[in-house]
Protein backbone atom coordinates (compact mmCIF):
# COMPACT_ATOMS: atom_id res chain seq x y z
CA UNK A 1 0.00 0.00 0.00
CA UNK A 2 1.93 3.04 -1.41
CA UNK A 3 0.56 7.12 -1.62
CA UNK A 4 -1.01 6.06 -5.41
CA UNK A 5 -4.03 3.88 -3.34
CA UNK A 6 -6.93 6.18 -3.08
CA UNK A 7 -8.82 6.52 0.01
CA UNK A 8 -11.93 6.87 1.25
CA UNK A 9 -13.22 8.04 4.42
CA UNK A 10 -16.89 7.53 5.98
CA UNK A 11 -18.24 11.01 8.63
CA UNK A 12 -17.44 13.93 8.01
CA UNK A 13 -17.45 14.80 12.00
CA UNK A 14 -14.35 15.82 13.84
CA UNK A 15 -12.70 12.44 13.13
CA UNK A 16 -13.74 11.58 9.97
CA UNK A 17 -12.43 14.95 8.84
CA UNK A 18 -9.18 14.47 10.82
CA UNK A 19 -8.38 11.24 9.23
CA UNK A 20 -9.27 12.30 6.03
CA UNK A 21 -6.45 15.14 7.00
CA UNK A 22 -4.07 12.74 7.75
CA UNK A 23 -4.39 10.36 5.18
CA UNK A 24 -4.19 13.88 2.60
CA UNK A 25 -0.77 14.78 4.08
CA UNK A 26 0.23 11.27 3.52
CA UNK A 27 -0.08 11.91 -0.20
CA UNK A 28 -3.35 10.14 -0.44
CA UNK A 29 -6.32 11.25 -3.24
CA UNK A 30 -9.19 11.27 -0.52
CA UNK A 31 -12.62 10.60 -1.21
CA UNK A 32 -14.80 12.45 1.84
CA UNK A 33 -18.33 11.08 2.13
CA UNK A 34 -21.50 11.49 4.86
CA UNK A 35 -24.68 11.32 4.37
CA UNK A 36 -25.07 14.76 5.20
CA UNK A 37 -23.79 17.08 2.05
CA UNK A 38 -23.33 19.84 4.43
CA UNK A 39 -21.02 18.24 6.80
CA UNK A 40 -18.55 17.53 4.30
CA UNK A 41 -18.49 20.90 3.31
CA UNK A 42 -18.43 22.22 6.56
CA UNK A 43 -15.71 19.75 6.91
CA UNK A 44 -13.52 20.93 3.87
CA UNK A 45 -14.21 24.91 5.08
CA UNK A 46 -12.86 23.79 8.62
CA UNK A 47 -9.59 22.16 7.25
CA UNK A 48 -8.91 25.19 5.21
CA UNK A 49 -8.69 27.05 8.02
CA UNK A 50 -6.43 24.54 10.05
CA UNK A 51 -4.19 24.29 6.91
CA UNK A 52 -4.23 28.24 6.56
CA UNK A 53 -3.27 28.38 10.54
CA UNK A 54 -0.01 25.72 10.00
CA UNK A 55 0.84 27.76 7.18
CA UNK A 56 1.18 30.68 9.54
CA UNK A 57 2.77 29.02 12.01
CA UNK A 58 5.33 28.16 9.74
CA UNK A 59 4.56 24.34 9.77
CA UNK A 60 3.23 24.38 6.09
CA UNK A 61 3.82 26.10 2.87
CA UNK A 62 0.94 27.39 1.33
CA UNK A 63 1.80 25.07 -2.04
CA UNK A 64 2.24 22.07 0.69
CA UNK A 65 -1.21 23.37 2.20
CA UNK A 66 -3.59 23.55 -1.09
CA UNK A 67 -1.95 20.38 -2.36
CA UNK A 68 -3.36 18.48 1.03
CA UNK A 69 -6.87 20.25 0.66
CA UNK A 70 -6.79 19.79 -3.01
CA UNK A 71 -6.68 16.23 -2.58
CA UNK A 72 -9.31 15.81 -0.50
CA UNK A 73 -12.60 15.54 -2.99
CA UNK A 74 -16.04 15.53 -1.45
CA UNK A 75 -18.84 12.38 -2.14
CA UNK A 76 -22.48 13.17 -2.86
CA UNK A 77 -22.79 9.02 -2.90
CA UNK A 78 -21.65 5.81 -1.68
CA UNK A 79 -20.91 4.93 -5.19
CA UNK A 80 -18.28 7.40 -5.92
CA UNK A 81 -15.89 5.18 -3.64
CA UNK A 82 -15.86 2.73 -6.13
CA UNK A 83 -12.39 3.39 -6.64
CA UNK A 84 -10.73 3.49 -3.16
CA UNK A 85 -8.55 0.46 -2.09
CA UNK A 86 -9.16 1.92 1.65
CA UNK A 87 -12.32 2.55 3.08
CA UNK A 88 -12.40 3.97 6.61
CA UNK A 89 -15.64 4.64 8.40
CA UNK A 90 -16.11 7.23 11.28
CA UNK A 91 -19.98 7.52 11.85
CA UNK A 92 -21.68 6.96 14.82
CA UNK A 93 -21.17 3.72 17.42
CA UNK A 94 -24.00 1.77 16.25
CA UNK A 95 -23.39 -1.98 15.39
CA UNK A 96 -26.27 -1.93 13.13
CA UNK A 97 -25.58 0.44 11.58
CA UNK A 98 -21.98 0.02 11.04
CA UNK A 99 -23.10 -3.53 9.55
CA UNK A 100 -25.64 -2.16 7.14
CA UNK A 101 -22.99 0.41 5.78
CA UNK A 102 -20.21 -2.20 5.08
CA UNK A 103 -22.39 -4.44 3.64
CA UNK A 104 -23.18 -2.13 1.48
CA UNK A 105 -19.75 -0.64 0.35
CA UNK A 106 -18.88 -4.55 -0.39
CA UNK A 107 -20.96 -4.52 -3.67
CA UNK A 108 -19.04 -1.02 -4.63
CA UNK A 109 -15.64 -1.32 -4.11
CA UNK A 110 -12.97 -3.78 -5.70
CA UNK A 111 -12.34 -6.99 -3.99
CA UNK A 112 -8.75 -6.54 -3.14
CA UNK A 113 -10.09 -3.16 -1.23
CA UNK A 114 -9.69 -2.84 2.95
CA UNK A 115 -12.52 -2.20 4.69
CA UNK A 116 -11.78 -0.46 7.86
CA UNK A 117 -14.02 0.86 11.40
CA UNK A 118 -12.62 3.63 13.36
CA UNK A 119 -14.79 2.08 16.41
CA UNK A 120 -13.25 2.51 19.71
CA UNK A 121 -15.67 0.26 21.58
CA UNK A 122 -17.47 -2.47 19.32
CA UNK A 123 -16.20 -5.45 18.14
CA UNK A 124 -14.99 -5.74 14.88
CA UNK A 125 -15.42 -9.18 14.05
CA UNK A 126 -19.18 -7.98 14.83
CA UNK A 127 -19.35 -4.94 12.57
CA UNK A 128 -17.67 -7.91 9.72
CA UNK A 129 -20.51 -10.12 10.67
CA UNK A 130 -22.67 -9.40 7.88
CA UNK A 131 -20.03 -9.45 5.07
CA UNK A 132 -19.15 -12.51 2.27
CA UNK A 133 -15.48 -11.63 2.81
CA UNK A 134 -15.05 -10.55 6.16
CA UNK A 135 -11.06 -11.31 5.44
CA UNK A 136 -11.16 -7.95 4.47
CA UNK A 137 -12.29 -6.24 7.46
CA UNK A 138 -9.89 -4.47 9.96
CA UNK A 139 -10.07 -2.13 12.68
CA UNK A 140 -7.93 1.50 12.66
CA UNK A 141 -8.99 3.38 15.38
CA UNK A 142 -7.26 6.49 15.71
CA UNK A 143 -7.48 9.05 18.66
CA UNK A 144 -9.22 12.21 18.77
CA UNK A 145 -7.80 14.60 17.25
CA UNK A 146 -6.35 12.53 14.64
CA UNK A 147 -3.88 14.15 12.99
CA UNK A 148 -2.58 15.46 16.52
CA UNK A 149 -2.23 12.03 18.55
CA UNK A 150 0.33 9.19 17.15
CA UNK A 151 -1.46 6.30 18.44
CA UNK A 152 -3.97 4.03 16.37
CA UNK A 153 -4.97 0.90 17.02
CA UNK A 154 -4.79 -1.85 14.68
CA UNK A 155 -7.50 -4.55 15.89
CA UNK A 156 -7.75 -7.40 13.51
CA UNK A 157 -11.17 -9.40 13.65
CA UNK A 158 -11.32 -13.47 13.90
CA UNK A 159 -12.05 -13.47 10.21
CA UNK A 160 -9.34 -11.31 8.95
CA UNK A 161 -6.59 -11.49 6.89
CA UNK A 162 -3.49 -12.99 8.85
CA UNK A 163 -1.37 -10.09 6.45
CA UNK A 164 -3.70 -7.39 7.08
CA UNK A 165 -2.82 -6.35 10.40
CA UNK A 166 0.96 -6.45 9.39
CA UNK A 167 0.13 -4.02 6.37
CA UNK A 168 -2.23 -1.28 7.69
CA UNK A 169 0.41 -0.97 10.63
CA UNK A 170 3.25 -0.62 7.62
CA UNK A 171 0.64 2.13 6.41
CA UNK A 172 0.05 3.94 9.28
CA UNK A 173 3.67 4.15 9.81
CA UNK A 174 4.28 5.52 6.69
CA UNK A 175 1.50 7.73 7.37
CA UNK A 176 3.61 8.66 10.66
CA UNK A 177 1.73 7.43 13.32
CA UNK A 178 2.42 4.90 15.80
CA UNK A 179 0.49 1.60 15.12
CA UNK A 180 0.16 -0.80 18.26
CA UNK A 181 -2.07 -4.35 17.13
CA UNK A 182 -4.39 -6.24 19.51
CA UNK A 183 -6.96 -8.52 19.77
CA UNK A 184 -10.42 -7.97 19.23
CA UNK A 185 -11.52 -7.65 22.39
CA UNK A 186 -13.96 -4.87 24.46
CA UNK A 187 -12.13 -1.73 24.43
CA UNK A 188 -9.00 -3.03 22.47
CA UNK A 189 -6.25 -1.84 24.70
CA UNK A 190 -6.52 2.09 25.54
CA UNK A 191 -10.49 2.22 26.13
CA UNK A 192 -10.27 -1.19 28.41
CA UNK A 193 -6.72 0.08 30.50
CA UNK A 194 -7.84 3.20 30.74
CA UNK A 195 -11.32 2.49 32.77
CA UNK A 196 -10.12 2.69 36.59
CA UNK A 197 -8.57 5.84 35.38
CA UNK A 198 -12.31 7.42 35.56
CA UNK A 199 -14.57 4.93 37.33
CA UNK A 200 -11.94 4.43 40.66
CA UNK A 201 -11.83 8.55 40.53
CA UNK A 202 -15.51 9.02 40.74
CA UNK A 203 -15.73 6.05 43.48
CA UNK A 204 -13.42 8.06 45.41
CA UNK A 205 -15.30 11.31 45.22
CA UNK A 206 -18.68 8.97 45.73
CA UNK A 207 -16.90 7.88 48.92
CA UNK A 208 -16.45 11.23 50.31
CA UNK A 209 -12.60 11.17 50.55
CA UNK A 210 -11.82 14.07 48.80
CA UNK A 211 -13.69 16.25 46.24
CA UNK A 212 -13.39 16.40 42.96
CA UNK A 213 -10.75 19.01 42.47
CA UNK A 214 -8.61 17.54 44.83
CA UNK A 215 -8.87 13.85 42.88
CA UNK A 216 -7.70 16.02 39.65
CA UNK A 217 -4.92 17.97 41.65
CA UNK A 218 -3.37 14.78 43.22
CA UNK A 219 -3.26 12.70 39.68
CA UNK A 220 -1.27 15.52 37.97
CA UNK A 221 0.85 15.65 40.93
CA UNK A 222 2.14 11.86 39.67
CA UNK A 223 2.67 13.32 35.74
CA UNK A 224 -1.03 13.54 34.34
CA UNK A 225 -1.48 16.18 32.30
CA UNK A 226 -5.67 16.61 33.11
CA UNK A 227 -7.44 14.78 36.26
CA UNK A 228 -10.20 12.66 35.76
CA UNK A 229 -12.90 14.87 35.89
CA UNK A 230 -10.65 17.33 33.88
CA UNK A 231 -10.41 15.06 31.57
CA UNK A 232 -13.95 13.25 31.29
CA UNK A 233 -15.49 16.85 30.91
CA UNK A 234 -13.06 17.25 27.87
CA UNK A 235 -14.23 13.70 26.23
CA UNK A 236 -17.56 14.96 26.95
CA UNK A 237 -19.49 12.61 29.78
CA UNK A 238 -21.62 11.16 27.30
CA UNK A 239 -19.13 9.50 25.35
CA UNK A 240 -16.97 8.86 28.17
CA UNK A 241 -20.48 7.05 29.75
CA UNK A 242 -21.45 5.18 26.69
CA UNK A 243 -18.28 3.27 26.50
CA UNK A 244 -17.40 2.87 29.93
CA UNK A 245 -21.46 1.29 29.59
CA UNK A 246 -20.24 -0.70 26.49
CA UNK A 247 -17.37 -2.35 27.82
CA UNK A 248 -18.57 -3.61 30.96
CA UNK A 249 -21.46 -4.93 29.20
CA UNK A 250 -19.93 -6.91 26.92
CA UNK A 251 -17.72 -8.12 29.75
CA UNK A 252 -20.65 -9.81 30.76
CA UNK A 253 -21.14 -6.74 33.59
CA UNK A 254 -17.79 -7.61 34.88
CA UNK A 255 -17.66 -5.17 38.05
CA UNK A 256 -14.50 -3.64 37.57
CA UNK A 257 -16.28 -1.93 34.71
CA UNK A 258 -19.05 -1.26 36.48
CA UNK A 259 -20.57 2.34 35.63
CA UNK A 260 -21.47 5.30 38.25
CA UNK A 261 -24.53 6.99 38.79
CA UNK A 262 -22.56 10.20 39.43
CA UNK A 263 -22.01 9.97 35.78
CA UNK A 264 -24.94 8.62 35.18
CA UNK A 265 -26.54 11.61 36.50
CA UNK A 266 -24.39 14.25 34.66
CA UNK A 267 -25.27 12.70 31.40
CA UNK A 268 -29.22 12.81 32.12
CA UNK A 269 -28.81 16.42 33.49
CA UNK A 270 -27.12 17.25 30.47
CA UNK A 271 -23.87 18.34 32.03
CA UNK A 272 -21.54 16.88 29.47
CA UNK A 273 -18.26 19.10 30.12
CA UNK A 274 -17.00 21.63 28.30
CA UNK A 275 -19.01 21.29 25.17
CA UNK A 276 -22.23 22.04 27.09
CA UNK A 277 -20.64 24.75 29.19
CA UNK A 278 -21.24 22.74 32.40
CA UNK A 279 -19.73 19.52 33.65
CA UNK A 280 -18.09 18.33 36.64
CA UNK A 281 -16.97 21.72 36.70
CA UNK A 282 -18.62 24.83 35.00
CA UNK A 283 -17.09 26.44 31.51
CA UNK A 284 -17.73 29.80 30.04
CA UNK A 285 -18.08 30.29 26.08
CA UNK A 286 -14.43 30.10 25.06
CA UNK A 287 -12.46 28.81 28.03
CA UNK A 288 -13.22 26.38 31.02
CA UNK A 289 -13.05 28.26 34.37
CA UNK A 290 -9.76 27.18 36.21
CA UNK A 291 -10.37 25.33 39.51
CA UNK A 292 -8.57 27.02 42.70
CA UNK A 293 -7.01 24.04 44.45
CA UNK A 294 -4.68 24.54 47.35
CA UNK A 295 -1.72 21.94 47.30
CA UNK A 296 -3.32 18.01 48.27
CA UNK A 297 -2.09 16.88 51.59
CA UNK A 298 0.65 14.30 51.26
CA UNK A 299 -0.96 11.50 52.92
CA UNK A 300 -4.38 11.98 51.18
CA UNK A 301 -2.55 12.42 47.67
CA UNK A 302 -1.24 9.11 48.15
CA UNK A 303 -4.27 7.16 49.07
CA UNK A 304 -6.06 9.09 45.99
CA UNK A 305 -3.00 8.10 43.41
CA UNK A 306 -1.91 4.57 44.78
CA UNK A 307 -5.56 3.16 44.43
CA UNK A 308 -6.09 5.19 40.72
CA UNK A 309 -3.04 3.52 39.77
CA UNK A 310 -3.10 0.26 41.57
CA UNK A 311 -6.33 -0.44 39.12
CA UNK A 312 -4.93 0.86 36.10
CA UNK A 313 -1.51 -0.87 36.84
CA UNK A 314 -3.88 -4.44 37.35
CA UNK A 315 -5.58 -3.60 34.31
CA UNK A 316 -2.81 -3.54 32.39
CA UNK A 317 -1.15 -6.44 34.00
CA UNK A 318 -4.62 -7.85 32.70
CA UNK A 319 -4.77 -6.79 29.54
CA UNK A 320 -0.96 -9.00 29.60
CA UNK A 321 -2.34 -12.05 30.77
CA UNK A 322 -4.74 -12.43 28.11
CA UNK A 323 -2.71 -11.22 25.16
CA UNK A 324 -4.55 -8.48 24.19
CA UNK A 325 -1.48 -6.98 23.24
CA UNK A 326 2.11 -6.88 23.94
CA UNK A 327 3.47 -5.39 26.90
CA UNK A 328 5.20 -3.13 24.74
CA UNK A 329 2.65 -1.68 22.81
CA UNK A 330 0.06 -1.68 26.09
CA UNK A 331 2.60 0.68 27.27
CA UNK A 332 2.89 2.91 23.96
CA UNK A 333 -1.01 2.70 23.47
CA UNK A 334 -1.06 4.59 26.84
CA UNK A 335 1.64 7.16 26.40
CA UNK A 336 0.79 7.67 23.23
CA UNK A 337 -2.78 7.37 23.20
CA UNK A 338 -3.84 9.11 26.32
CA UNK A 339 -0.73 10.72 27.31
CA UNK A 340 -0.01 8.62 30.57
CA UNK A 341 3.37 10.00 32.10
CA UNK A 342 4.96 6.84 32.03
CA UNK A 343 3.56 3.26 30.40
CA UNK A 344 1.70 1.55 33.46
CA UNK A 345 3.63 -1.89 33.11
CA UNK A 346 6.84 -0.13 33.66
CA UNK A 347 5.41 2.30 35.97
CA UNK A 348 4.38 -0.82 37.96
CA UNK A 349 8.24 -1.91 38.00
CA UNK A 350 9.01 0.91 39.68
CA UNK A 351 7.67 -0.20 43.24
CA UNK A 352 7.54 -3.86 42.21
CA UNK A 353 4.48 -5.72 41.66
CA UNK A 354 3.95 -7.08 45.34
CA UNK A 355 3.56 -3.09 46.06
CA UNK A 356 0.77 -3.10 43.70
CA UNK A 357 -0.73 -6.54 45.01
CA UNK A 358 -0.56 -5.31 48.41
CA UNK A 359 -2.73 -2.38 47.69
CA UNK A 360 -5.42 -4.10 45.78
CA UNK A 361 -5.65 -7.20 48.48
CA UNK A 362 -6.33 -4.46 50.82
CA UNK A 363 -9.15 -2.81 48.88
CA UNK A 364 -10.48 -6.18 48.30
CA UNK A 365 -10.41 -7.06 52.11
CA UNK A 366 -11.85 -3.61 52.89
CA UNK A 367 -14.62 -3.50 50.39
CA UNK A 368 -14.91 -7.42 49.59
CA UNK A 369 -15.67 -6.42 46.34
CA UNK A 370 -14.53 -8.92 43.24
CA UNK A 371 -13.95 -5.36 41.63
CA UNK A 372 -10.80 -5.07 43.12
CA UNK A 373 -9.59 -8.84 42.56
CA UNK A 374 -5.63 -8.37 41.80
CA UNK A 375 -4.65 -10.41 38.12
CA UNK A 376 -3.05 -13.74 37.83
CA UNK A 377 -0.30 -11.67 36.11
CA UNK A 378 0.17 -9.61 39.10
CA UNK A 379 0.66 -12.21 40.99
CA UNK A 380 2.93 -13.70 39.39
CA UNK A 381 5.12 -10.89 38.91
CA UNK A 382 5.20 -10.28 42.93
CA UNK A 383 7.11 -13.16 42.96
CA UNK A 384 9.70 -11.45 41.07
CA UNK A 385 8.62 -12.20 37.45
CA UNK A 386 9.29 -9.03 35.60
CA UNK A 387 5.80 -7.68 33.59
CA UNK A 388 7.99 -6.02 30.91
CA UNK A 389 9.04 -8.95 28.67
Amino acid sequence: MDSSMNVAVIGAGTMGSGIAQVAAQAGHKVVLFDTRREAVDKALVGLRKTLDKLVEKSKLTAEQADGIHGRITPASDLKDLAGSGLVIEAIIEDLGIKQKLFAELEGIVAGDAILATNTSSLSVTAIAGRLKHPERMVGLHFFNPAPLLPLVEVVPGLASDEALASRCATLMTAWGKVPVVCKDTPGFIVNRVARPFYGEAIRIYEEGIADMPTIDAAMKSVGFKMGPFELMDLIGNDINFTVTKTVWEAFFYDPRYKPSFTQQRQVESGRLGRKSGRGYYRYDQKQGQEQVQEPVPTALSAIITERILAMLINEAADALFWRVASAQDIDLAMTKGVNYPKGLLAWAEEKGAAHWLGVLERLQAQYGEDRYRPSTLLRTASQGVSLIR
